[in-house]
């Protein structure tokens, strides 16, 4: 019998980026007892769930969508986590509303499930280029086998099991509008004991939005994401000499970052590396003071 999943997609104001979505999901290869499953953000325009509501009739895969009232990528993913559980699924497949699957992206995770035996897998992102400019948003990809924390939660596969027996809310709402809340909840579950994989063909791919497509916007996403990674890290309260060693490491970019940048100033894809560390080291002080950065309170895409 064919493994049953659910697939659950957040969404919020990317009406068009999850038409795309949805059309590729209906593209799939056969495999699986699939069904699909969308949260829209947005309850005052709900422009994702109406796409929904339109196709559903007519939709290859059984489709249903709901509206989360209350605002913030954690509460969103939450919903979803909460209606798949309702459900008779056996795995949930995550994937963001600015990104499309490979044709055989549910078959390739199931397949890599089942020889990695893992509970989480993540799946390869592949992001599209456009022009000869430098490669500011970077592939996430990794050989298939264990790993030891998934990269974000834009492509995974999740055993139904992991989520009965993790508490909720799976998603800390503290993290709702500065991201980390996929980190967190990777935390946890290791600290739980279960293991993660990666599934390099359970390919999703990725566009960047004009928004993206500059060395501000890697410069904010480098320090958005050290502040919601230093918070998670201090919110599991570390011992004093894990914190003075990240402390002395973030010093450490601060000053030596941008003296490697501008040597390497001539070429723009080799700089980008220490300009990301400075930006994350940059973040990580501030998360240490008490700032935090609200990158979600921005729509990327349409």
């Amino acid at each position: 019998m064919a493994e049953r999943v659910l697939i659950a997609i957040p969404t919020y104001k990317r009406p068009k980026s999850l038409a795309r979505l949805l059309d590729a999901i209906a593209q799939l290869e056969q495999g699986a007892d699939i069904s699909v499953l969308v949260a829209d953000n947005d309850a005052q325009d709900h422009q994702g769930f109406d796409l929904c509501e339109r196709l559903a009739p007519s939709y290859r895969w059984p489709l249903r969508a709901v509206i989360e009232e209350h605002r913030g990528i954690a509460q969103v993913r939450n919903r979803l986590v909460a209606e798949a559980l309702k459900s008779d699924a056996q795995f949930l497949a995550m994937i963001d509303d600015d990104e499309w699957p490979e044709p055989g992206w549910i078959r390739e995770f199931l397949k890599a499930q089942r020889i990695t035996g893992a509970d989480v897998l993540q799946g390869s992102i592949l992001f599209a280029r456009k022009g000869d400019g430098p490669n500011l948003v970077p592939d996430i990809r990794h050989a298939t086998g264990p790993i030891e924390l998934p990269e974000g939660a834009g492509n995974l596969l999740i055993h139904r099991i992991v989520l009965e027996r993790t508490a909720s809310p799976w998603f800390d709402p503290a993290f709702a509008l500065t991201g980390g809340e996929d980190l967190d909840f990777f935390v946890r579950l290791k600290r739980a004991g279960w293991r993660f994989g990666w599934a390099d063909k359970a390919r999703a791919l990725g566009d960047v939005p004009v928004l993206r497509a500059d060395w501000g916007w890697a410069l904010r996403r480098a320090y958005s994401n050290g502040n919601s990674d230093m918070r998670v890290l201090l919110k599991y309260r570390p011992g004093l000499v894990q914190l003075v060693t990240e402390s002395l490491k973030t010093a450490g970019a601060l000053l030596l970052s941008p003296f490697l940048a501008l040597i390497l100033a001539p070429s723009p894809n080799h700089r980008r590396g220490p300009l990301v560390t400075f930006g994350r080291a940059l973040g990580k002080a501030a998360a240490m003071a008490g700032l935090r950065y609200n990158e979600y309170a921005v729509v990327h895409g349409e």
